[in-house]
């Protein structure tokens, strides 16, 4: 069957749409990271506030009306929150108080605003995991930008450099590896890896995602060398073992977003980014890798 002229159009459209974004939002995001400190904590914050409020959209479908003010002020609170104590040992203890008063002030006020009969119990459950899906996993952004201060990796002239590209070890990860899945899916691929959840992901594009992944943490390595002389990660066969387990979390961050979109019948999670979808759809293998990246790191600093 012949596509349809308008088919074509519109599908060009879209990606006319996409490389605009991309175009104009790659160099910002990069821009902040260079600069650090709160101009990039609140854009990030930003992004957190409007992914747990797409999250809550998604329960909505579903009948379950999150307290979305409550929630989306805690997303954006952790990612500040890791702004102001850049290290996971100061950051994680009022983080993990911020999440029981959100839990704790979410059951009280669905017991006075919900009852018994509208599902109490998912309605503080859904609102204390959607701050926590993004706004926690956004809070290793400033956690990851200033691991080469608080580890000495760097001397004070290269910490923009050196704290931009921590930051980029996931986002070369997550973004070459899903490049090269797509492009791999698409060519070669006919699905199979998880049918009921996204059809069209396929063990072809899965290698290739890894792959892409391995070769990113290799890159990574062979750049981090000059930009951070005393990082932990010293072999390359290291830095591509991490870039694989990268490959691996952004493929579950794809589809773990994708079953909550499923479950609520929706194709996007928002309209955030023309052309790209909404917010989690932009971050949700992020929601994955950024957390691994950092966890990653901090144990090749503990045995190096």
């Amino acid at each position: 069957m012949t596509p349809h002229p308008a088919a074509g159009t519109r599908a060009m459209g879209e990606l006319s749409k996409r490389w605009a974004v991309a175009a104009v939002g790659i160099p910002v995001v990069v821009a902040l990271l260079y600069l650090g400190g709160w101009p990039i904590a609140l854009l990030v914050a930003a992004l957190a506030g409007l992914g747990a409020w797409e999250c809550y959209r998604l329960a909505d479908r579903s009948d379950v009306a999150a307290l979305d003010g409550l929630g989306v002020v805690c997303a954006a609170a952790l990612v500040l929150l890791a702004e102001l104590r850049p290290s996971f040992a100061d950051f994680a203890a009022p983080a993990l108080a911020l999440v029981g008063v959100l839990t704790a002030v979410s059951l009280v006020v669905a017991m006075r605003t919900r009852g018994h009969a509208r599902k109490p119990l998912e309605v503080v459950a859904i609102t204390v995991f959607g701050a926590l899906y993004v706004g926690l996993s956004l809070a290793f952004v400033p956690l990851l930008r200033e691991m080469p201060t608080v580890h000495a990796w760097v001397d004070a002239p290269g910490a923009e450099w050196g704290g931009l590209t921590v930051v980029a070890l996931p986002l070369a990860a997550t973004w070459i590896g899903d490049s090269a899945a797509l492009f791999a899916g698409r060519a070669w691929g006919k699905g199979g890896l998880a049918p009921t959840i996204s059809p069209k992901k396929s063990w072809v594009g899965v290698w290739a995602g890894l792959a892409g992944a391995a070769l990113a943490g290799l890159a990574w390595w062979a750049v981090a060398g000059s930009l951070l002389p005393r990082q932990p990660v010293t072999s390359p066969i290291a830095a591509a073992a991490i870039g694989a387990v990268l490959g691996v979390g952004a493929i579950l961050g794809d589809l773990a977003e994708s079953l909550l979109k499923r479950e609520a019948g929706v194709k996007d999670s928002g309209a955030v980014f023309p052309g790209h979808g909404g917010v989690l759809d932009r971050l949700d293998a992020l929601t994955f890798t950024l957390p691994a990246a950092y966890a990653a790191l901090m144990l090749f600093e503990a045995v190096a």
